[in-house]
C-alpha cells in the first residue's frame, strides 16, 4: 500500500492527528485491536484546561511539582497555553462536557491546587474518543484498518518510509508512507496488574530500541493508587482520581484514615503499599461516605455500576482498592512538534516523551498532552510536507518476525531495567 501518512494507533492522539492533517492527503489509521479498544476510551477523570490567564502559574507549578521538577518546562508551557483551543476543537467535534447552564463545571483531582478539570460523568475519555472516531470515520480521506499489528518501520539512512505489519490471520504487508506517526499507547500489557488493555505492549518502543532511536525516561512508570481489588484475572478496573477530588477517603483495616488523598499519585501509592504491609492485607479501603449520593450516581455512574456488579454499593459501603500500573511517562524522545530522532517519523501520546510529565504525571494531563502534541505533529507535517522517493523494501524476510512478541517484550524490559540501574 502507498499512502501519504500512516498513523499507528487509534486513540485520541492518533485520531486527532489524522483530523488535523489536510483533507487532500490519504491518511491510513492502523489499530492492533478494534478501534474502540484504545486506552483513551478508559480515561475516567477528565481533561485539564487553563481556566483563565490567572491560573497559568498555578497550573504550571502543579504540573512541575507532581513531576518532581524533572519536566520539560517548554513542553509544559506549550501544553497549558494550547489547552483552551483544544477544548474548543473538541466541542466543535460534539464532545459534551458537564455544564451548569452555559458554563463549564470544573472538578479537582489529586495534586491540583484548584478545580480546572472538565469531565463527562466518569467516562471523559470515552466521550472524547467516540466523537473523534466518529469524525474520522466520516472523513473520505481517512481509512481505518482494525486488527492490524505493526511490527517494524521501513527505515534507511535515518529516514522512515512506512511500516511493516500483519493482520489477525498473520498475513504480512508493507505500507509505504511519506510520513509515519507512532501512537501505540503504553506498556501496561507487559504487567500482571494494569489498568491498560492487555494488547498494549509497547511495540513502538521496542521498534524504536531496535532502530536506535533516541528514548527518554523509559523507567518512569506510574502506578495508580486506586484500582478495584479483585481476584479475577484481566485488566484492573480504575477508580478515578476524581472520586478523591470529590471527597472519597482512604482507610486502613481499622477504618482509620492514613494519608492525604490529594497528594501526587506516587506519594499516595507509596502510602498505600506501606499501609498494606502494616495491616498484612492485599488492599486498603476507599470510602465514599463524604460524597453525596446524587454526586456518586450522576458524576460516577460507571464506577457505581461496576462496583455494584462486584457486590459493593458505594453509597453505603467502602470498597477494596489496590495500586496497579497505569501510565508510561517515558517513551520515544520527541521535540516540541513530536518529531523523533528519525526523519519523517513522529510519535505522539503515551508512546512519546516530550518531557511534560517529568517523573510523575499530574492527574488529567494525559488526554490534554496527547491532543496538544498530536495537533502540533500534524501541523508540522502539513507545513513541510514533501513527497518521498519510494525506496524498495520488497526483499523483507517476514519470518524474522515469527517470535517478535516475546522478543519485543524482552527488549523493553531489559532497557527499562538498564535505565533503573543507571
Amino acid at each position: 500500500m502507498n499512502v501519504d501518512v500512516v498513523i499507528v494507533g487509534c486513540g485520541v492522539s492518533g485520531l486527532y492527528a489524522a483530523l488535523n492533517l489536510p483533507k487532500d492527503k490519504h491518511i491510513l489509521l492502523l489499530t492492533k485491536s478494534n478501534a474502540e479498544k484504545s486506552d483513551s476510551f478508559l480515561a475516567q477523570g477528565g481533561i485539564c484546561v487553563l481556566r483563565d490567564n490567572e491560573d497559568f502559574k498555578a497550573f504550571f507549578d502543579d504540573t512541575m511539582k507532581a513531576g518532581h521538577y524533572e519536566n520539560n518546562a517548554e513542553s509544559v508551557d506549550i501544553m497549558i497555553n494550547s489547552s483552551r483551543s483544544v477544548i474548543s476543537d473538541l466541542v466543535s467535534f460534539g464532545v459534551e462536557f458537564e455544564k451548569n447552564g452555559e458554563e463549564f463545571i470544573y472538578t479537582k483531582e489529586g495534586a491540583h491546587s484548584k478545580p480546572r478539570i472538565l469531565y463527562h460523568q466518569d467516562e471523559t475519555g470515552k466521550e472524547i474518543t467516540e466523537k473523534l472516531l466518529f469524525a474520522a470515520r466520516n472523513r473520505s480521506n481517512i481509512t481505518i484498518i482494525e486488527d492490524f499489528t505493526v511490527v517494524d518501520i521501513l527505515a534507511e539512512e535515518n529516514v522512515c518510509y512506512g511500516v511493516v505489519g500483519h493482520d489477525k490471520s498473520n498475513n504480512f504487508e508493507t505500507i509505504y508512507a511519506d510520513y509515519t506517526i507512532l501512537a501505540t499507547g503504553g506498556i501496561g500489557g507487559l504487567y500482571e496488574h494494569s489498568t491498560n488493555f492487555e494488547h498494549l505492549t509497547g511495540d513502538a518502543l521496542a521498534i524504536a530500541i531496535k532502530h536506535k532511536l533516541a528514548l527518554k525516561n523509559i523507567n518512569y512508570i506510574q502506578i495508580h493508587p486506586t484500582t478495584f481489588y479483585s481476584k479475577k484475572s484481566g485488566r484492573s478496573f480504575l477508580i478515578s482520581e476524581s472520586v478523591r477530588g470529590e471527597g472519597a477517603i482512604l482507610l486502613n483495616a481499622k477504618g482509620e484514615r492514613f494519608v492525604d488523598e490529594l497528594l501526587p499519585r506516587d506519594v499516595v501509592t507509596a502510602a498505600i503499599y506501606k499501609q498494606m504491609e502494616k495491616d498484612n492485607t492485599p488492599y486498603v479501603l476507599l470510602s465514599f461516605e463524604k460524597i453525596p449520593n446524587e454526586v456518586i450516581t450522576n458524576h460516577f455512574p460507571n464506577i457505581y455500576a461496576h462496583c455494584l456488579g462486584e457486590g459493593y454499593n458505594i453509597t453505603k459501603e467502602s470498597i477494596p482498592v489496590v495500586p496497579a500500573q497505569h501510565y508510561f511517562m517515558g517513551g520515544i524522545d520527541v521535540d516540541s512538534f513530536s518529531k523523533t530522532s528519525m526523519n519523517n517519523l513522529y510519535a505522539v501520546g503515551e508512546t512519546a516523551c516530550n518531557g511534560v510529565h517529568g517523573k510523575n504525571r499530574l492527574a488529567s494531563n494525559s488526554l490534554l498532552e496527547s491532543l496538544v502534541f498530536a495537533k502540533r505533529a500534524a501541523n508540522q507535517i502539513t507545513d513541510f510536507f514533501i513527497k518521498q522517493d519510494k525506496k524498495s523494501f520488497e526483499a523483507i524476510d517476514y519470518s524474522e518476525y515469527s517470535n517478535y512478541k516475546e522478543e519485543y517484550k524482552n527488549i523493553i524490559l531489559k532497557a527499562i531495567d538498564e535505565e533503573n540501574q543507571i
